[in-house]
């Protein structure tokens, strides 16, 4: 593996100890999904990060740099093309000691490419278990949404279960509604009818969430997007989980609530399959 650092476009031989990433979580990250050589979703991880950058201030790099980031990281890693994983480290860059940023620095872009890791068949054919944690995240956030560098809830949040089988833990607020995993985003059905939580006030719209919605949305599927209380997970008949990496995952349990691989999630994953999302072809 290999890791190419830039600042203000040019490539340099390592990250400061004084870039603010590194001293108080200042900036923003993508991980992207590179498949026989073409990074998935891009537009939306591209839009994703310009919404971060600008709600924290940061210059973004532009998409030929990031771009280029990219190809450059891959090219020197050994990570096979067809199936990596290509992660993007955008930070506010050098800057003076002290929370505050009163001058613009040039911000630091880190790229690196690792191979991705598949998962077996027959978590896509029979489902995964998950846990509720105990660790909340905090509402009301200014970042709600965006995926900064700021992930010590989900730290928390995953070392709960980072000792068991379980594959996923799905977090709450402080109200008790359900957000999303600790590094998905949650779908259920009831009669057929899919939704999955608001993350207006807290959580990451992940761009997989992203991709079902608008997907699903042109075959003429709503998606309801409102608050979901954790009390209502017994009441739903069909729970499915999506990542940038995975895709689309069948939740078969939760604590002692269990759900059937059913006939809506295999629908969803098979328009996804037949949109770009390969793993979700069975």
């Amino acid at each position: 593996m290999l890791d190419w650092c830039t600042s203000d476009g040019k490539g340099v031989p390592h990250v400061s100890i004084s870039d603010r990433g590194f001293q108080y979580g200042d900036g923003l990250f993508e991980t992207v999904a590179i498949r026989n050589g073409e990074p998935r979703l891009w537009p939306y991880h591209a839009d994703r990060l310009a919404r971060g950058c600008k709600r924290l201030g940061i210059t973004m790099p532009s998409e030929t740099a990031l771009s280029a980031g990219v190809i450059h990281a891959l090219t020197h890693s050994d990570a096979p093309a067809t199936h990596a994983v290509v992660k993007i480290i955008v930070s506010a860059g050098v800057g003076q000691r002290g929370y505050g940023r009163t001058i613009a620095a040039a911000p630091t872009t880190l790229f690196r490419a690792f191979p991705a890791a598949p998962l077996a068949l027959e978590s896509y054919k029979e489902g995964i278990d998950t846990v509720i944690c105990q660790t909340r995240l905090a509402s009301d956030s200014p970042t709600a949404g965006l995926k900064t560098l700021n992930r010590l809830e989900q730290v928390l949040a995953r070392s709960e279960f980072a000792d068991s089988d379980v594959f996923e833990g799905l977090t709450m607020d402080a109200a008790g509604n359900i957000i999303c995993g600790t590094m998905s985003n949650v779908f259920c059905i009831r009669d057929k009818i899919i939704s999955t939580p608001s993350l207006d006030r807290c959580g990451v719209e992940g761009v997989m969430r992203r991709h079902i919605i608008e997907t699903l949305q042109q075959r003429g599927i709503a998606t309801s997007i409102q608050p979901f209380a954790a009390a209502n997970l017994e009441y739903v008949d069909e729970v499915f989980v999506a990542n940038s990496q995975f895709g689309i995952l069948p939740v078969r349990s939760c604590l002692q609530m269990t759900w059937a691989v059913g006939e809506t999630t295999r629908q969803v994953m098979s328009i996804l399959a037949a949109n770009g999302v390969a793993e979700c072809h069975l």
